[in-house]
This record gives C-alpha cells, sequence and structure tokens, in this order.
C-alpha cells in the first residue's frame, strides 16, 4: 500500500468510525479538496461486512475515484476497488469497494430491495442534490428502517448545508473536517466587466491575466459550457509552452484523461462544472472562475426543458474556488467584483426543484410508494404532469405501474425513449442513443433524419453535408445504440417519424395556416422553426427537441411524418368530436366537426346539425367576454328588484357579480336563437330577468317599488332607479295637495322628487315634500310667480287641486 500524505480529512476520520460503530450513519462535511472521496472508503472497509457502494455524480469522477484508491492499494482497478459505470463495469469476486455513479443505485435497489452483499452506502458529492441522489437517498433510508437496519449509511458534502441531511437521517451524527489543504487567495474585479465585452472575451482577458500574475502552476478555468469553452478556447493566445485542454461531460474519456493528465509545460483546462467534484486535476494552482453555471429547467406547463445558464451560487463559488488549493498553495480569481459577491444565491437549486419528473414518478411506482423521506418533496403538480404522460405511454394505469412500465423502468432511458424502444424494437436503437446524447452535429438545421444518417452513415454524411460532425460523439452513440439493442422489443418496420412519435405523442406538431412556419402541438403549446429549413413546409412534424419557451417554442430537431404514418401508431388516440364555441375572433358561434389527436385536429368541417342547446352555450360564453348588453328597461327593473329584495335571500339576486355567475340558470333558454356578436347585444334582458320572478313576486314587486309613481291627477309618472335614491320629474302644480312623501321598498326609500317649472325647468329637488311646503315654496312662488303668472301659485298648496292647466287668457 502506497504511504499516502496527511490529508484534512484524516483528523475526521475517527469521528466516522466511531459513529459508523455507534449509530451505523453519518454526514460527513469536509470542504473541497479535504480528500474525503479517496479516503473515506478505505478507512472504514474494516467495520465493514460485505461491499461498500459509493456514488458518485459524473463518470469521469467515479473512474477517477476508483483509479486512486486502487493505485493508494497498489492494485489494478477492479480488484478490490472497482467501479460500475454505464456501459462499463470493471469489478470483480474480490471487489469490496464499487463506485457506481448514482443511477446504477436505483437500478439495484429495484432490482434487490434488501441490497444484499452491500453493508454500507456512501454518498459523495451530495451537495450537488441530483435527481438520482435524492432518489437513492430516500430510498435507502426506506431500505435502512423497513428491511436492513444493519446497512451503513454515509452523507458527504462539501458545500451542503448538512444539518437538514442529518435531520432526514433521524439526527446523524454530522462530523465537519476542518481546513483545506492548502490556502487559496481570492481576487475578485476591481469593477463590473463592461457591459459590451463579450463574456468569452472577458474570460480571456482575465485567464491572460491570471498567467501573466501568476508564473507557476497549471489554470483551471470554469465555464458554463462547450460553446463558450471553444469561443473561450480560440480567443486564448498564450504562446508556446501552455496546452490548453477542454473539459466537458460530453468528451470521450480519452479525450478526458488528456485533460486530467500532467503536461511538459503550463496547461489550462477550460471545463464545465464537471471539475467542481472529487477530481484532482494534477498541477493545478490557479482557478478563473467565469462567474456562469448551466442549468435544466423545466416547465410542467410546456412539458419542456430547457437549459438556462445563471449566475453561480456562493456554493459553486467556494467549491471551485477549493479546486486550486488541492496540491500546493493556489489562488482563485473571480470574475466578478467583491460587492457583487453579496447578491449570489447561498446554494444552487436541487434538481428535483426544477427537472423533468417522468423518470422519478416510474421509479417511484415501480417502487410502490411515493411517500419517500425525500430531503426537498417532488412538486404535485409537476408529479402529475408526469403521472400524465407515462399513463399515455402505457406505462401507469389508475396510477399503478403495468408490465409496460416495468420493462421501461429496466432500460436505461428516458421513459419516452424507453416506450419507442420497447415498441419499435431494435429498429429504434440508433435513434434513442442519439436523442439521448447531445447533437453530434454543429450548426445544422433541424432536421433529426440528417443527425441519424450522420450516426449510422458517418461517411456518407461527410461525404453529402457541409455541417461539421464530432466523431467521438458518434461513436458514443453508436457503442450506445450497440447496448440498446440487446434490450430492445422485438418490433419493426416503423419509419423514423412514426419513432419519433412513439417517444413524443405530445409533440405532433399540425403547421398552422399562413406563411410563417409555426405549428400547433398535440400537447397545446406552439413551436415555430426558423424559415429557409427543410422541414419548413411539412405539415406535421414530430418535434423531438425544442427551447422550452413557454409561449412558443423553438424547433431544435424535428422529422417530418405523414397523417398515414400517424394514424398507424396512435390511430387508438384519434377521435372525433364536436367543437361549437363561441369565436372571438370572428364574433359568432361556430360550429365544426373535427377529427382531434390531442389538440391538433387532422380533420375539420362545418357541423350542420347542431344541438341548440350547445349552440346557446356557446353565445353565453360570447356574453361573457362582451359583458351584458344592458338597456334602461333591463337596468331599472334590477334595480327594483335589489331594492324589493332588501339584502334577503327570498329574491333573486341582480348583482352583476351574481348575474354573471348564474348565466346558465337564467339566459340560456333565451339565447337559442342568438348567433351573433350584434345579436348579443341586441338582446333584452328585461323579459329574462322578470322571468326569475314568481307570479306572487311580481306583483309585490309592483306593490313595494313600482314602476311608475301615480300623480294625484292619476297620471303615471316613470320611476328612474339609476342612482342612490330612485327619483321622479313632474311639473309642481301636479303635487298640490300632496301631504305625505312617496316612498318605495321595504325600508320605504323616499323618492327623489325634482319639481318642475311650467316650462320643464326644474326649480326644486327635494325628498321631503311637506317640509318644501312648509319652507322652500314662498320663495319659490315669488320668484315663479312673475315668469308664468296664467299658472296658479296658491298661497297654501297643501288644500289646493292639483292640476297641469293654466289660468284662461284674462284671468
Amino acid at each position: 500500500m502506497t504511504t499516502l500524505p496527511r490529508l484534512p480529512i484524516d483528523d475526521a476520520l475517527p469521528a466516522l468510525r466511531a459513529a459508523l460503530m455507534a449509530q451505523g450513519q453519518a454526514v460527513l462535511q469536509a470542504p473541497p479538496g479535504a480528500g474525503k472521496t479517496t479516503r473515506v472508503p478505505l478507512d472504514i472497509l474494516p467495520l465493514v461486512t460485505g461491499r461498500i457502494v459509493m456514488l458518485e455524480p459524473r463518470r469521469l469522477a467515479a473512474r477517477a475515484a476508483a483509479e486512486r484508491m486502487a493505485e493508494t492499494l497498489g492494485e489494478a482497478v477492479g480488484e478490490t476497488v472497482g467501479y460500475r459505470i454505464r456501459g462499463e463495469a470493471k469489478v470483480s469476486k474480490t471487489t469490496r469497494v464499487e463506485v457506481v455513479t448514482e443511477g446504477i443505485l436505483t437500478r439495484m435497489i429495484q432490482s434487490d430491495p434488501e441490497l444484499r452483499g452491500v453493508g454500507c452506502v456512501i454518498f459523495d458529492e451530495f451537495h450537488e442534490r441530483s435527481l438520482n441522489a435524492d432518489l437513492g437517498l430516500a430510498l435507502t433510508l426506506e431500505i435502512r428502517g423497513a428491511l436492513r437496519d444493519d446497512l451503513m449509511l454515509v452523507v458527504m458534502s462539501a458545500t451542503l448545508d448538512a444539518a437538514p441531511v442529518a435531520a432526514l437521517m433521524g439526527d446523524a451524527p454530522l462530523i465537519t473536517s476542518e481546513g483545506r489543504a492548502f490556502p487559496v487567495e481570492t481576487r475578485w474585479l476591481p469593477r463590473p466587466v463592461d457591459a459590451s465585452m463579450r463574456y468569452e472575451a472577458a474570460v480571456a482577458a482575465l485567464v491572460r491575466q491570471a498567467v501573466e500574475d501568476c508564473p507557476e502552476g497549471g489554470v483551471l478555468v470554469f465555464l458554463p459550457g462547450e460553446g463558450e469553452i471553444r469561443r473561450v478556447e480560440a480567443a486564448l493566445r498564450l504562446g508556446d509552452g501552455f496546452a490548453v485542454r477542454p473539459l466537458f461531460g460530453a468528451m470521450d474519456f480519452a479525450a478526458q484523461r488528456a485533460a486530467l493528465a500532467p503536461v511538459a509545460g503550463r496547461k489550462v483546462v477550460l471545463a464545465t462544472s464537471i471539475a467542481e467534484t472529487s477530481l484532482t486535476l494534477p498541477d493545478i494552482r490557479v482557478v478563473v472562475d467565469g462567474g456562469r453555471s448551466r442549468r435544466a429547467r423545466f416547465d410542467a406547463g410546456s412539458g419542456m426543458s430547457r437549459l438556462v445558464t445563471e449566475r453561480v451560487t456562493k456554493a459553486e463559488a467556494e467549491q471551485r474556488r477549493g479546486r486550486a488549493g488541492r496540491v500546493a498553495e493556489g489562488v482563485c480569481y473571480r470574475m466578478w467584483t467583491k460587492g457583487e459577491e453579496g447578491g449570489l444565491h447561498p446554494f444552487p437549486p436541487a434538481e428535483i426543484e426544477s427537472a423533468d419528473l417522468t423518470g422519478l414518478a416510474l421509479e417511484l411506482a415501480l417502487w410502490g410508494d411515493d411517500r419517500l423521506p425525500f430531503l426537498t418533496p417532488p412538486n404535485p403538480g409537476v408529479l402529475a404532469e408526469a403521472h400524465s404522460l407515462l399513463e399515455g405511454l402505457g406505462a401507469l394505469d389508475a396510477g399503478r405501474i403495468t408490465d409496460h412500465g416495468r420493462k421501461l423502468a429496466a432500460l436505461p432511458l428516458h421513459p419516452r425513449l424507453g416506450h419507442m424502444l420497447a415498441v419499435a424494437g431494435a429498429d429504434a436503437a440508433p435513434l434513442a442513443a442519439l436523442m439521448a446524447e447531445r447533437d453530434p452535429i454543429r450548426g445544422a438545421p433541424p432536421d433529426l433524419a440528417l443527425r441519424l444518417k450522420a450516426v449510422t452513415d458517418p461517411k456518407g454524411y461527410e461525404r453529402d453535408h457541409p455541417w461539421p460532425l464530432s466523431r467521438p460523439v458518434v461513436e458514443r452513440i453508436r457503442d450506445e445504440a450497440r447496448r440498446l439493442a440487446r434490450g430492445a422489443g422485438t418490433g419493426a418496420g416503423y419509419s423514423l417519424g412514426q419513432m419519433a412519435a412513439l417517444a413524443y405523442p405530445d409533440r405532433v406538431g399540425l403547421r398552422r395556416k399562413g406563411d410563417a412556419p409555426r405549428w400547433l402541438l398535440s400537447g397545446g403549446k406552439g413551436a415555430a422553426m426558423e424559415a429557409g429549413t427543410p422541414l419548413v413546409g411539412a405539415r406535421l412534424i414530430v418535434a423531438t427537441d425544442l427551447d422550452g419557451d413557454a409561449r412558443e417554442a423553438t424547433v431544435r430537431q424535428a422529422v417530418a411524418i405523414s397523417e398515414a404514418e400517424l394514424r398507424a401508431v396512435h390511430g387508438a388516440h384519434i377521435h372525433w368530436r364536436d367543437v361549437v364555441e363561441w369565436s372571438r375572433r370572428e364574433g359568432r358561434v361556430v360550429a365544426r366537426r373535427q377529427e382531434m389527436f390531442g389538440a391538433i385536429a387532422l380533420d375539420d368541417r362545418p357541423l350542420t346539425d347542431a344541438e341548440p342547446q350547445a349552440l346557446a352555450r356557446a353565445a353565453l360564453d360570447g356574453l361573457r367576454q362582451i359583458g351584458l348588453p344592458w338597456t334602461h328597461s333591463a337596468r331599472r327593473l334590477c334595480a327594483r328588484i335589489e331594492l324589493a329584495r332588501g339584502g334577503g335571500d327570498a329574491w333573486p339576486d341582480c348583482t352583476d357579480t351574481a348575474l354573471l355567475a348564474g348565466l346558465e340558470d337564467w339566459l340560456l333558454p333565451h339565447l337559442r336563437p342568438v348567433k351573433t356578436e350584434a345579436d348579443l347585444r341586441a338582446l333584452d334582458l328585461t323579459e329574462p330577468l322578470k322571468a326569475r320572478l314568481s307570479w306572487e313576486q311580481q306583483v309585490e314587486l309592483d306593490r313595494l317599488v313600482p314602476a311608475h309613481f301615480e300623480t294625484p291627477l292619476g297620471r303615471r309618472v316613470p320611476i328612474d332607479y339609476d342612482g342612490e335614491n330612485p327619483g321622479i320629474e313632474l311639473r309642481l302644480q301636479e303635487m298640490f295637495g300632496v301631504t305625505t312623501h312617496p316612498t318605495v321598498g321595504r325600508n320605504r326609500l323616499p323618492l327623489r322628487v325634482t319639481l318642475l317649472s311650467p316650462g320643464q325647468k326644474p326649480i326644486q329637488v327635494t325628498m321631503d315634500i311637506p317640509n318644501f311646503w312648509r319652507t322652500s315654496y314662498a320663495d319659490v312662488r315669488k320668484d315663479m310667480r312673475g315668469q308664468y303668472p296664467r299658472h296658479p301659485w296658491p298661497e297654501d298648496p297643501t288644500v289646493a287641486e292639483p292640476t297641469l292647466r293654466a289660468k284662461p287668457r284674462g284671468t
């Protein structure tokens, strides 16, 4: 066994062993560079009966950790220490420490819930909070609580807030390793990056400064993705003596190893977050943090995921900073100011908060219980969307997993692609591998057939097409396709469009009318494509990759499909429906008979025999949009009913809110001949409103709140019920002899009486006629006698006879 240099984690190992001996579980928090990944499994191995399974978030980290531990023991990988990653395994009967990627643990548990032969499970780099790690921990806790109380469990993290994890594990001991391997100096920008400067140019400038300031050691540069890595690589001009090495997850292992291997001069590694984890890059003493990270965000509304580039969090920045202190004292350059650091979020979101949960939903259904102890419970709405998709794929039936669902869970694919492979057979394996990988062609139009040709016939593709092909990605896809073919179903004879439609039944697109290449997807969302690409004229497409825009997604990959091909694979889900609805655009009721696949209409024709009730309901929807067409008569009737109601429940509620809420009850029978907006606006609501009253209520309404006031002369004057108080207007002389003020309603609300001159002009507004006679009338009489001398103006109007006549001339 190789003599090991002392590392900070060594001081915490006795406490970890004690915790495992006493309680069988622990949470270990150790900063980057402490050495936990390669020291802990070997140190606790004598305590464990059976194998140790340690989870790593990435394949490169899993292989590197296994190789380093094997080297420590002076053995080859596959003896005491081995690894298993997707498509590759180096283990033997003597293997005691097995380093695996996270999805493999889930498969182990689903195949053998007791985890026979496993004595300890270690979750490394748990702070990354991947979906598989969260699920693996939840399943392991379930097993430990119900089946295997002897199963040891260790959760290790560099930057995670570890207390909630310890609480989830039943207050497991929390052990902290203090210190860093070597000190790291942090240098911030003196001022924010100029907004006019391109991101890659700013990073390249900071790298050049770091190289000049620090004449020794390699440089590790953190960038969000491959595109930024390639552009920074092109922008760097470092001269002889520097080796620039890209490092990202989609590279083949040989290229990744080249980035890790020592070089003769100085090395500059341009890496994604893959380098944040338990990798030790030889001779790295300088870190340049570009300050950005790329994450997948799932939108339940669109059913699509998209990659977004965001600022790093404080935890990620600290993790990156630690890379500079692994082998010697180091320096970390941050591409933001010290003041900007306060605006960073503490931790990145857990993947379970923002990812597609379809695979998780399938695993939970296979387990038979979705009430697992998650550190962050899955969003119920997103989980419901996942269940709906799985039901559509035939993987679930009323929430229970089907035999087909069990087959999908056993495949190392998203359930969409697993369904395609299970139904279409081995012919679909290249397409499944292609859609599970990154795009092998850069800058090509969004044609899936083009990409499949690149995979199945790379030489022919390169001969016929100009867009550059990534040979390593193609070879990785071809290798994965061969593995997938072995577990495929027995189907055959499916076209490319049909295979894609099996995987994406909700993304079959029907071209919209118009010149612009836009489609309505069967899932209800919209999609668009750049003009000039080969698929712009296709009536039907299957969009296999979209940018996830919630309003109208941009198609990044698609394939054309004929209607006959669609009917052949999804005929059971195509059905006729009668659509009778209000068209806001046309301003009328439209009636159509449509043949539907999801949200798209494959056939659409006029419906000539629509039911009258359906037409009336559609007109009712139109009325809700344009509002009630009030007339003066209808408004007055509503006001009278409200006065009669007086806050009681015996009378119908005639407020606008109540009327709109109950339209179907009182107005629907009166809408059968109504079909256009003009018809609706001409509608008189008076009779429908009156029909809400019983005969007795109509009689009572006329008594309590009459539509007219009968004057002493027997003339019927309409009562205006607009405003706070109902009112009437009439000539002053017509009210002679009236000594009691007129009222309406249960609460005897006084009428607002506007008294007019013989010339029909208002001379007094009163709500108390007797008081007017006693007070103001004398002044009115004095003013009016001169203006209207032929009309009576008695001194005592209370005993005068009402009249509308003038005195005869000469009197």
